[in-house]
Protein backbone atom coordinates (compact mmCIF):
# COMPACT_ATOMS: atom_id res chain seq x y z
CA UNK A 1 0.00 0.00 0.00
CA UNK A 2 1.04 3.62 -1.02
CA UNK A 3 0.06 6.22 1.87
CA UNK A 4 -0.56 9.95 0.14
CA UNK A 5 -2.01 12.92 1.04
CA UNK A 6 -4.71 15.05 -0.72
CA UNK A 7 -5.70 18.83 -0.38
CA UNK A 8 -9.51 19.61 -0.62
CA UNK A 9 -10.52 23.23 -1.27
CA UNK A 10 -14.07 23.51 1.06
CA UNK A 11 -16.17 26.20 0.76
CA UNK A 12 -18.11 27.33 4.37
CA UNK A 13 -21.17 27.52 4.31
CA UNK A 14 -22.28 29.11 8.23
CA UNK A 15 -19.76 31.77 7.41
CA UNK A 16 -22.13 34.51 8.98
CA UNK A 17 -21.57 32.28 12.53
CA UNK A 18 -17.70 31.24 12.12
CA UNK A 19 -16.36 34.58 10.75
CA UNK A 20 -15.85 36.51 13.32
CA UNK A 21 -13.50 33.49 15.38
CA UNK A 22 -11.06 33.02 11.96
CA UNK A 23 -10.52 36.58 12.45
CA UNK A 24 -9.30 36.36 15.82
CA UNK A 25 -7.34 33.44 14.86
CA UNK A 26 -6.05 35.21 11.36
CA UNK A 27 -5.11 38.12 13.60
CA UNK A 28 -3.07 36.15 16.57
CA UNK A 29 -1.22 33.94 13.55
CA UNK A 30 -0.10 36.77 12.74
CA UNK A 31 0.74 38.89 15.94
CA UNK A 32 2.27 34.91 17.28
CA UNK A 33 4.53 35.53 13.43
CA UNK A 34 6.14 38.58 14.56
CA UNK A 35 6.83 38.43 18.17
CA UNK A 36 8.53 35.28 17.25
CA UNK A 37 10.39 36.89 14.35
CA UNK A 38 11.41 39.92 16.74
CA UNK A 39 12.64 36.93 18.99
CA UNK A 40 14.48 35.61 16.21
CA UNK A 41 16.00 38.47 14.70
CA UNK A 42 17.42 39.45 18.38
CA UNK A 43 18.46 35.73 18.67
CA UNK A 44 20.24 36.12 15.45
CA UNK A 45 22.27 39.67 16.23
CA UNK A 46 23.48 38.21 19.35
CA UNK A 47 24.48 34.47 18.31
CA UNK A 48 24.38 34.93 14.50
CA UNK A 49 22.61 31.95 14.31
CA UNK A 50 19.31 31.07 13.23
CA UNK A 51 17.06 30.16 16.41
CA UNK A 52 15.22 26.44 15.16
CA UNK A 53 11.22 26.18 15.78
CA UNK A 54 11.73 23.94 18.39
CA UNK A 55 13.95 26.55 20.30
CA UNK A 56 11.17 28.98 19.50
CA UNK A 57 8.87 26.51 20.74
CA UNK A 58 10.32 26.25 24.05
CA UNK A 59 11.32 30.03 24.18
CA UNK A 60 7.72 31.57 23.79
CA UNK A 61 5.57 28.68 24.85
CA UNK A 62 4.61 30.80 27.56
CA UNK A 63 4.57 33.89 25.76
CA UNK A 64 0.62 34.90 25.96
CA UNK A 65 0.74 35.40 21.88
CA UNK A 66 1.23 31.51 21.97
CA UNK A 67 -2.16 31.50 23.58
CA UNK A 68 -3.68 32.97 20.91
CA UNK A 69 -4.17 29.40 19.07
CA UNK A 70 -4.41 25.79 19.41
CA UNK A 71 -0.43 24.76 20.58
CA UNK A 72 -0.18 22.44 17.24
CA UNK A 73 -1.47 25.86 15.86
CA UNK A 74 0.64 27.64 16.98
CA UNK A 75 4.04 25.38 16.71
CA UNK A 76 3.14 25.29 13.10
CA UNK A 77 3.59 29.25 12.98
CA UNK A 78 6.73 28.62 14.62
CA UNK A 79 7.52 26.25 12.55
CA UNK A 80 6.47 28.13 9.03
CA UNK A 81 8.86 31.17 10.37
CA UNK A 82 11.97 29.16 11.39
CA UNK A 83 11.92 27.34 7.80
CA UNK A 84 11.66 31.15 6.16
CA UNK A 85 14.48 32.13 8.35
CA UNK A 86 16.46 29.19 6.74
CA UNK A 87 15.99 29.68 3.53
CA UNK A 88 16.40 33.33 3.48
CA UNK A 89 20.36 32.26 5.55
CA UNK A 90 20.93 29.75 2.77
CA UNK A 91 20.12 31.79 0.19
CA UNK A 92 22.69 33.76 -1.86
CA UNK A 93 20.79 35.96 -3.46
CA UNK A 94 21.26 39.52 -2.86
CA UNK A 95 17.99 40.57 -3.14
CA UNK A 96 16.33 38.33 -0.17
CA UNK A 97 15.86 39.65 2.74
CA UNK A 98 14.89 38.12 6.02
CA UNK A 99 11.10 37.49 6.91
CA UNK A 100 9.38 40.60 7.28
CA UNK A 101 6.66 41.29 9.76
CA UNK A 102 3.02 40.54 9.03
CA UNK A 103 1.11 44.13 8.89
CA UNK A 104 -1.07 46.17 6.69
CA UNK A 105 -0.86 50.01 6.64
CA UNK A 106 -3.42 52.31 5.82
CA UNK A 107 -3.41 55.76 4.51
CA UNK A 108 -5.05 59.07 4.34
CA UNK A 109 -5.97 60.78 1.00
CA UNK A 110 -2.45 62.87 1.40
CA UNK A 111 -0.43 59.42 1.53
CA UNK A 112 0.17 59.87 5.42
CA UNK A 113 -0.09 56.71 7.04
CA UNK A 114 -3.24 56.33 9.17
CA UNK A 115 -2.96 53.25 10.89
CA UNK A 116 -1.59 50.02 10.72
CA UNK A 117 -3.24 46.74 11.52
CA UNK A 118 -2.40 42.44 11.42
CA UNK A 119 -3.22 40.68 8.03
CA UNK A 120 -5.07 37.42 8.58
CA UNK A 121 -2.70 34.84 8.46
CA UNK A 122 -3.30 31.40 7.40
CA UNK A 123 -4.12 29.11 10.39
CA UNK A 124 -3.43 25.22 10.70
CA UNK A 125 -5.03 22.74 12.57
CA UNK A 126 -3.56 19.41 13.27
CA UNK A 127 -4.97 16.16 14.42
CA UNK A 128 -5.13 17.29 17.87
CA UNK A 129 -7.12 20.34 17.31
CA UNK A 130 -9.95 18.66 15.19
CA UNK A 131 -13.13 16.62 15.25
CA UNK A 132 -14.57 15.63 12.40
CA UNK A 133 -18.03 15.02 11.48
CA UNK A 134 -18.49 13.07 8.47
CA UNK A 135 -21.46 12.46 8.00
CA UNK A 136 -22.78 16.23 8.26
CA UNK A 137 -19.66 17.53 6.51
CA UNK A 138 -18.50 19.79 9.71
CA UNK A 139 -15.47 20.21 11.51
CA UNK A 140 -15.10 21.24 15.64
CA UNK A 141 -11.88 23.67 15.40
CA UNK A 142 -10.17 23.99 18.59
CA UNK A 143 -10.15 27.53 19.77
CA UNK A 144 -6.75 29.32 21.40
CA UNK A 145 -6.95 29.65 24.96
CA UNK A 146 -7.33 33.66 25.02
CA UNK A 147 -10.45 33.00 23.20
CA UNK A 148 -12.38 31.04 25.25
CA UNK A 149 -14.03 33.44 26.62
CA UNK A 150 -17.63 31.58 26.62
CA UNK A 151 -18.05 27.97 28.79
CA UNK A 152 -16.85 24.90 27.61
CA UNK A 153 -19.39 24.35 25.20
CA UNK A 154 -17.87 27.29 23.00
CA UNK A 155 -13.80 26.26 23.05
CA UNK A 156 -13.75 25.33 19.64
CA UNK A 157 -14.99 26.76 15.91
CA UNK A 158 -17.67 24.39 14.77
CA UNK A 159 -17.41 24.68 10.87
CA UNK A 160 -19.67 23.65 8.18
CA UNK A 161 -18.24 22.69 4.76
CA UNK A 162 -18.99 21.78 1.04
CA UNK A 163 -16.63 20.13 -1.30
CA UNK A 164 -16.79 19.95 -5.09
CA UNK A 165 -18.95 17.03 -5.98
CA UNK A 166 -17.91 13.38 -5.60
CA UNK A 167 -15.25 14.78 -2.88
CA UNK A 168 -15.26 12.17 0.30
CA UNK A 169 -12.98 13.99 3.07
CA UNK A 170 -11.64 10.67 4.69
CA UNK A 171 -8.90 10.48 7.63
CA UNK A 172 -8.56 14.31 8.02
CA UNK A 173 -4.94 15.00 9.21
CA UNK A 174 -5.03 18.42 9.00
CA UNK A 175 -7.70 21.56 8.26
CA UNK A 176 -6.06 24.71 7.07
CA UNK A 177 -8.11 28.13 7.27
CA UNK A 178 -6.88 30.31 4.52
CA UNK A 179 -8.16 34.24 3.30
CA UNK A 180 -8.98 34.65 0.04
CA UNK A 181 -8.06 38.22 0.29
CA UNK A 182 -9.18 38.63 -3.71
CA UNK A 183 -12.81 37.32 -2.36
CA UNK A 184 -12.60 38.89 1.11
CA UNK A 185 -13.45 35.07 2.50
CA UNK A 186 -11.97 32.14 4.34
CA UNK A 187 -12.36 29.25 3.00
CA UNK A 188 -10.99 25.53 4.15
CA UNK A 189 -7.85 23.53 2.87
CA UNK A 190 -8.82 20.03 4.31
CA UNK A 191 -5.98 17.56 3.99
CA UNK A 192 -6.58 13.53 3.83
CA UNK A 193 -4.73 11.03 4.18
CA UNK A 194 -5.25 8.13 1.53
CA UNK A 195 -4.20 4.76 1.03
CA UNK A 196 -3.64 3.24 -2.48
CA UNK A 197 -2.63 -0.15 -3.78
CA UNK A 198 1.02 0.21 -4.79
CA UNK A 199 0.74 0.67 -8.55
CA UNK A 200 3.07 -1.61 -11.20
CA UNK A 201 6.07 0.85 -12.64
CA UNK A 202 4.84 2.13 -16.43
CA UNK A 203 7.79 -0.03 -17.68
CA UNK A 204 11.58 -0.65 -16.72
CA UNK A 205 13.04 1.81 -19.53
CA UNK A 206 14.86 4.89 -17.54
CA UNK A 207 14.72 8.78 -18.10
CA UNK A 208 17.87 11.46 -17.47
CA UNK A 209 16.60 14.58 -15.93
CA UNK A 210 19.48 17.85 -16.41
CA UNK A 211 18.50 20.57 -14.40
CA UNK A 212 19.39 24.38 -14.69
CA UNK A 213 19.20 27.93 -15.53
CA UNK A 214 18.31 28.77 -19.43
CA UNK A 215 16.61 25.46 -19.78
CA UNK A 216 15.02 24.61 -16.61
CA UNK A 217 15.17 20.63 -17.28
CA UNK A 218 16.31 18.58 -19.81
CA UNK A 219 14.71 15.26 -19.82
CA UNK A 220 16.29 12.36 -21.86
CA UNK A 221 14.90 8.93 -22.32
CA UNK A 222 15.73 6.09 -23.67
CA UNK A 223 13.39 5.29 -26.63
CA UNK A 224 15.92 7.74 -28.49
CA UNK A 225 14.43 10.97 -27.54
CA UNK A 226 14.54 14.00 -25.64
CA UNK A 227 12.59 17.44 -24.42
CA UNK A 228 13.60 21.09 -23.52
CA UNK A 229 11.61 22.95 -20.45
CA UNK A 230 12.81 26.60 -20.99
CA UNK A 231 12.15 28.55 -17.91
CA UNK A 232 11.51 31.84 -19.46
CA UNK A 233 8.41 32.16 -17.02
CA UNK A 234 10.48 32.17 -13.98
CA UNK A 235 13.17 34.17 -15.06
CA UNK A 236 10.63 36.82 -16.55
CA UNK A 237 8.55 36.58 -12.78
CA UNK A 238 12.19 36.73 -11.26
CA UNK A 239 13.09 40.00 -12.39
CA UNK A 240 9.55 41.45 -12.36
CA UNK A 241 8.02 40.95 -9.12
CA UNK A 242 11.29 41.47 -7.16
CA UNK A 243 11.32 45.27 -9.10
CA UNK A 244 7.38 45.74 -8.47
CA UNK A 245 8.08 44.61 -4.59
CA UNK A 246 11.03 47.30 -4.41
CA UNK A 247 9.15 50.06 -5.74
CA UNK A 248 6.48 49.50 -2.50
CA UNK A 249 6.06 52.12 -0.01
CA UNK A 250 6.35 49.68 3.36
CA UNK A 251 8.33 46.27 2.12
CA UNK A 252 5.78 43.97 4.50
CA UNK A 253 2.79 46.21 3.91
CA UNK A 254 -0.28 44.42 2.41
CA UNK A 255 0.79 44.96 -1.41
CA UNK A 256 4.40 43.89 -1.20
CA UNK A 257 2.41 40.82 0.73
CA UNK A 258 0.29 40.02 -2.33
CA UNK A 259 3.17 40.41 -4.25
CA UNK A 260 5.07 38.01 -2.24
CA UNK A 261 1.84 35.84 -2.63
CA UNK A 262 1.36 35.78 -6.25
CA UNK A 263 5.03 34.99 -6.82
CA UNK A 264 5.04 31.95 -5.18
CA UNK A 265 1.99 30.99 -5.99
CA UNK A 266 3.08 31.07 -10.08
CA UNK A 267 6.13 29.42 -9.38
CA UNK A 268 4.09 26.67 -7.40
CA UNK A 269 2.06 26.47 -10.05
CA UNK A 270 4.86 26.06 -12.61
CA UNK A 271 6.38 22.91 -10.90
CA UNK A 272 3.32 20.97 -10.36
CA UNK A 273 2.81 22.29 -14.31
CA UNK A 274 6.27 20.57 -15.16
CA UNK A 275 6.34 17.86 -12.95
CA UNK A 276 2.84 16.20 -14.20
CA UNK A 277 3.59 16.92 -17.77
CA UNK A 278 7.04 14.64 -17.69
CA UNK A 279 5.09 12.14 -15.47
CA UNK A 280 2.72 11.96 -17.97
CA UNK A 281 5.66 11.26 -21.02
CA UNK A 282 7.37 8.87 -18.92
CA UNK A 283 3.85 7.20 -18.75
CA UNK A 284 3.70 7.40 -22.05
CA UNK A 285 7.32 5.99 -22.94
CA UNK A 286 7.37 2.86 -20.18
CA UNK A 287 9.66 4.44 -17.70
CA UNK A 288 9.72 2.92 -14.23
CA UNK A 289 12.82 5.20 -13.35
CA UNK A 290 13.70 8.52 -13.31
CA UNK A 291 17.22 9.85 -12.40
CA UNK A 292 17.93 13.36 -11.41
CA UNK A 293 20.63 15.61 -11.35
CA UNK A 294 21.94 15.75 -7.49
CA UNK A 295 21.14 18.99 -6.98
CA UNK A 296 24.51 19.72 -5.23
CA UNK A 297 25.83 19.17 -9.30
CA UNK A 298 23.32 22.89 -10.24
CA UNK A 299 25.14 25.27 -6.83
CA UNK A 300 28.94 23.60 -7.02
CA UNK A 301 31.89 22.48 -8.99
CA UNK A 302 34.18 19.50 -8.30
CA UNK A 303 35.92 21.33 -5.45
CA UNK A 304 32.54 22.27 -3.57
CA UNK A 305 33.00 25.61 -4.51
CA UNK A 306 29.99 27.90 -5.86
CA UNK A 307 29.80 27.42 -9.87
CA UNK A 308 29.94 31.77 -11.23
CA UNK A 309 26.76 31.78 -14.04
CA UNK A 310 27.42 35.10 -13.98
CA UNK A 311 26.09 37.66 -12.10
CA UNK A 312 21.78 37.81 -13.46
CA UNK A 313 22.84 33.94 -14.00
CA UNK A 314 23.89 33.46 -10.01
CA UNK A 315 20.52 35.43 -9.32
CA UNK A 316 18.46 33.24 -10.61
CA UNK A 317 19.84 30.12 -10.02
CA UNK A 318 19.97 30.83 -6.28
CA UNK A 319 16.14 32.11 -6.38
CA UNK A 320 15.09 28.97 -7.82
CA UNK A 321 14.17 26.08 -5.23
CA UNK A 322 14.69 23.33 -7.63
CA UNK A 323 14.63 20.89 -4.57
CA UNK A 324 11.62 21.99 -4.05
CA UNK A 325 10.75 20.80 -7.48
CA UNK A 326 12.33 17.02 -7.14
CA UNK A 327 9.91 16.71 -4.08
CA UNK A 328 6.95 17.41 -5.98
CA UNK A 329 8.21 15.20 -9.04
CA UNK A 330 8.91 12.40 -6.87
CA UNK A 331 5.79 12.59 -5.10
CA UNK A 332 3.97 12.58 -8.66
CA UNK A 333 5.92 9.77 -9.80
CA UNK A 334 5.55 7.76 -6.78
CA UNK A 335 1.86 7.40 -7.22
CA UNK A 336 2.03 6.37 -10.74
CA UNK A 337 4.83 3.23 -9.47
CA UNK A 338 7.83 5.64 -11.15
CA UNK A 339 11.18 5.58 -9.06
CA UNK A 340 13.09 8.85 -9.07
CA UNK A 341 16.61 8.78 -7.88
CA UNK A 342 18.82 12.01 -7.19
CA UNK A 343 22.60 10.82 -8.44
CA UNK A 344 25.64 12.56 -9.41
CA UNK A 345 26.17 15.38 -11.99
CA UNK A 346 29.78 15.34 -11.95
CA UNK A 347 31.42 15.61 -15.40
CA UNK A 348 28.09 15.22 -17.10
CA UNK A 349 28.22 18.56 -18.56
CA UNK A 350 31.40 17.96 -20.30
CA UNK A 351 31.40 14.33 -21.06
CA UNK A 352 30.45 13.20 -24.44
CA UNK A 353 27.59 10.48 -23.90
CA UNK A 354 27.89 9.01 -27.38
CA UNK A 355 31.94 8.49 -26.94
CA UNK A 356 32.29 9.31 -23.07
CA UNK A 357 35.22 11.46 -24.51
CA UNK A 358 35.46 14.20 -21.03
CA UNK A 359 37.00 17.94 -22.45
CA UNK A 360 35.78 21.13 -20.82
CA UNK A 361 36.29 22.61 -24.22
CA UNK A 362 33.50 20.38 -26.12
CA UNK A 363 30.93 23.02 -25.09
CA UNK A 364 30.93 25.32 -27.19
CA UNK A 365 28.42 27.37 -26.40
CA UNK A 366 25.68 27.44 -23.54
CA UNK A 367 22.99 25.98 -25.80
CA UNK A 368 25.66 23.59 -28.02
CA UNK A 369 27.79 20.36 -27.52
CA UNK A 370 30.47 19.62 -29.75
CA UNK A 371 33.02 16.51 -29.52
CA UNK A 372 35.97 16.60 -31.44
CA UNK A 373 36.50 12.62 -30.90
CA UNK A 374 33.59 11.72 -32.80
CA UNK A 375 32.13 14.88 -34.84
CA UNK A 376 28.81 14.43 -32.65
CA UNK A 377 27.17 17.80 -32.19
CA UNK A 378 24.13 18.09 -30.27
CA UNK A 379 21.95 20.57 -27.90
CA UNK A 380 24.56 20.53 -24.28
CA UNK A 381 21.59 20.22 -22.12
CA UNK A 382 20.29 17.03 -23.68
CA UNK A 383 23.55 15.44 -23.72
CA UNK A 384 23.62 16.11 -19.42
CA UNK A 385 20.18 14.72 -19.92
CA UNK A 386 21.64 11.34 -21.16
CA UNK A 387 24.34 11.18 -18.88
CA UNK A 388 22.33 11.35 -15.45
CA UNK A 389 20.24 8.51 -17.53
CA UNK A 390 23.00 6.40 -18.10
CA UNK A 391 24.31 6.67 -14.64
CA UNK A 392 22.63 3.63 -13.44
CA UNK A 393 23.27 0.43 -11.85
CA UNK A 394 25.67 -1.73 -14.02
CA UNK A 395 23.96 -5.04 -12.51
CA UNK A 396 20.66 -4.02 -13.79
CA UNK A 397 21.30 -1.93 -17.04
CA UNK A 398 24.36 -2.64 -20.06
CA UNK A 399 24.26 1.18 -20.84
CA UNK A 400 25.95 2.42 -17.31
CA UNK A 401 29.07 2.94 -19.28
CA UNK A 402 28.44 5.98 -19.93
CA UNK A 403 28.32 5.85 -23.38
CA UNK A 404 25.46 5.28 -26.22
CA UNK A 405 25.51 1.66 -27.55
CA UNK A 406 26.86 1.97 -31.68
CA UNK A 407 23.57 1.12 -33.16
CA UNK A 408 22.26 3.76 -31.61
CA UNK A 409 20.39 6.93 -33.47
CA UNK A 410 22.53 10.39 -32.09
CA UNK A 411 19.60 12.78 -34.29
CA UNK A 412 17.28 13.26 -31.36
CA UNK A 413 20.32 14.58 -29.41
CA UNK A 414 20.21 17.89 -31.60
CA UNK A 415 16.89 18.16 -32.23
CA UNK A 416 14.44 18.09 -28.92
CA UNK A 417 10.88 18.52 -28.43
CA UNK A 418 10.81 22.09 -26.89
CA UNK A 419 7.65 23.06 -24.45
CA UNK A 420 6.52 26.25 -23.16
CA UNK A 421 4.86 27.13 -20.56
CA UNK A 422 1.56 29.32 -20.29
CA UNK A 423 -0.24 29.79 -17.05
CA UNK A 424 -3.50 29.13 -18.35
CA UNK A 425 -3.04 25.60 -19.87
CA UNK A 426 0.21 24.13 -18.73
CA UNK A 427 2.99 23.65 -20.89
CA UNK A 428 2.32 23.06 -24.80
CA UNK A 429 4.67 22.28 -27.56
CA UNK A 430 6.69 25.03 -29.28
CA UNK A 431 5.73 24.90 -32.71
CA UNK A 432 1.84 24.53 -31.63
CA UNK A 433 2.22 27.95 -29.94
CA UNK A 434 4.43 29.56 -32.54
CA UNK A 435 1.55 28.78 -34.68
CA UNK A 436 -1.28 30.05 -32.95
CA UNK A 437 0.45 33.59 -32.55
CA UNK A 438 -0.79 35.97 -34.94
Amino acid sequence: MLEVHRTHRAKILNYSQVEDSLNRHGWSASKLWNVANYHSRQVWEETREIPGHEELKNDLKGHDKYKGLHSQSSQRVLEELAEAFNSWYSSDDERDNPPGYRKQNYYDQQGRRVHEEHPLSTVTWKQNGIRHDTKNNRVRLSKGANHKEHPKAWEYILVEYETRPGVEVENLQQVRAVYDQTKERWELHLVCKEEIETPDAPGTETAGIDLGISNFAAVAYSTEDADLYPGNRLKQDGYYFPKEIANCDDSSGDRATRLHHKWSERRTHFFHSLAKHIVEKCIERSVGRINVGDLEGIREDENAKSKNWGRHGNLDLHGWPFDRFTSILEYKAKVEGIEVMEVSERDTSKTCCVCGREDDSQRVERGLYVCESCDAAFNADVNGAENIRLDIDEESNSESTGQLSGDRSTGWLAQPGVYLYDLSCGFQPQREVVDSKP
